[in-house]
């Protein structure tokens, strides 16, 4: 079976993003797609560029980090969801994904699907959409969208709730989600992975 994993950037466990994290996975569950919630919206500690992972392909710091590490490795999609506070994702939300990405050059992410999902009170949801996405196109990770921004509005979970389309917007990504895993997993089959070139880094612009 696919699996999807969604990380619950909120500090809050079962707060608005986990709410719209919850309609996402439900719907993905029903295009039988596995899904895990894993909650890290409480990391603390942000990536201090020691570069201990080029040589370990581990964060120096053992914490929820390395654990989710092989969960990733073994996944098909990631979605990354998080509250917007000043206009921007979560520090924790932050903290944890600069580690996961950075430290697991081991994990081949090409064509694993990736989706961002935020949550706001009234604005920033689009800039903190724009911030998330950013880890996915670096990568090599086709990026699943809906029928609008994949946000949710409302200040407690109750209000998420409320939101009709915000939470249709969740359903409709499960869903989009759940046919590009499938599709991606038969071109794989029938064609393999698009062949890569070595990268070539060039720090400097003309």
């Amino acid at each position: 079976m696919m699996k999807a994993l969604l990380i619950n950037g909120s500090p809050h466990e079962h707060g608005c993003t986990y709410t719209a994290l919850a309609e996402l996975a439900k719907t993905l569950e029903a295009e039988g797609i596995e899904t895990e919630i894993v909650q890290a919206g409480k990391t603390n500690i942000s990536c201090n560029a020691c570069g201990v992972c080029k040589k370990t392909n581990r964060c120096v710091h053992e914490d929820l980090v390395n654990e989710t590490a092989q969960k990733f490795a073994e996944a098909d999609a990631l979605v990354i969801g998080s509250p917007v506070y000043y206009a921007s994702p979560a520090g924790g939300a932050i903290a944890f994904m600069d580690r996961l990405f950075f430290s697991t050059p081991w994990i081949d992410k090409t064509m694993k699907v990736g989706a961002a999902v935020v949550s706001c009170r009234r604005g920033g949801n689009a800039s903190s959409f724009d911030v998330l996405n950013k880890y996915f196109t670096i990568c090599g990770m086709p990026v699943a969208s809906s029928q609008y921004w994949n946000m949710v509005y409302g200040n407690t979970p109750e209000e998420v709730r409320q939101d009709k389309e915000g939470l249709q917007t969740m359903r409709t990504l499960g869903r989009n989600m759940a046919f590009l895993m499938k599709s991606i997993q038969l071109g794989k089959t029938q064609f393999g992975l698009p062949e890569k070139e070595p990268v070539t880094p060039t720090n400097f612009h003309h």
